[in-house]
């Protein structure tokens, strides 16, 4: 899905990487991504010998952790990245459990949602819901990062000390592989838009939420997949542009 969304939203060329055993089943689901094949342990987890490396060389932005896994050595594998890859790196979901250290100095978003939140922080998921603006705020000033905490009212923070207040979206995004949705998005336009960063994080967050609203009007609440965002993208973007589009 955060392949998907990354073309979608206007990635030239997207490569997912993966343990060698899922390979098989993500290039069959969608032609148009490029694949991968990564070493894994017994369990089907990545290894940590997987040797990322070479793969990373010709690539501008590096998005993380849907799929990824919980096995032991992960935190380590992505501490890893986080120290060698010198591009824009997104850190979602499982990827979010190595990102207590990562290193200052080079664009990194961390896209949690309350309960990853608390995690992050040591905190309880109420004491981040209690005061969601100064949790997000602290934790991208103190680690240098941009960091968007989902829920209602997404909020992205800077290192700057500012926070944004996302007016876009709907409770229907609650549902699985929404994240995975606007980590893809994020990737791809921080790849289009190296020059502006905050404002590609930004917009990624803005059109996630209007794509679920318009998706919304048409499927409802309940109904609503997280790749139904994909299909009403475009029209989100035509919105923000003040073009016709088909609703």
């Amino acid at each position: 899905m955060a392949g998907l969304a990354a073309l979608r939203a206007g990635a030239g060329l997207v490569t997912v990487a993966s343990a060698e055993s899922a390979i098989a089943t993500i290039a069959a689901h969608a032609p148009e991504l490029m694949t991968e094949s990564l070493r894994e342990t017994e369990s089907g987890a990545i290894a940590l010998n997987a040797n990322l490396g070479p793969l990373l060389e010709s690539k501008s932005v590096l998005a993380i952790g849907p799929g990824l896994g919980r096995a032991p050595h992960i935190a380590a594998l992505v501490h890893g990245l986080a120290e060698s890859f010198a591009g824009p790196m997104v850190l979602d979901a499982d990827a979010l459990h190595g990102a207590m250290h990562t290193p200052g100095g080079r664009l990194r978003v961390l896209t949690p949602h309350p309960g990853e939140m608390a995690r992050l922080t040591g905190k309880s998921t109420a004491e981040i819901q209690a005061d969601r603006i100064g949790a997000a705020r602290d934790y991208a000033a103190q680690h240098a990062v941009i960091l968007v905490l989902k829920g209602q009212r997404t909020l992205i923070a800077f290192p700057s000390g500012d926070v944004h207040i996302n007016p876009t979206g709907t409770p229907a995004m609650g549902k699985g592989g929404s994240g995975d949705i606007l980590t893809g998005m994020i990737a791809a336009m921080l790849a289009q838009f190296p020059g502006t960063p905050e404002q590609a994080v930004d917009a990624s967050v803005y059109l996630h939420g209007l794509a679920a609203e318009l998706a919304a009007r048409d499927t409802g609440d309940k109904c609503l997949l997280a790749t139904d965002l994909l299909q009403y993208l475009g029209d989100a973007m035509e919105v923000c542009a003040g073009l016709p589009h088909r609703l």
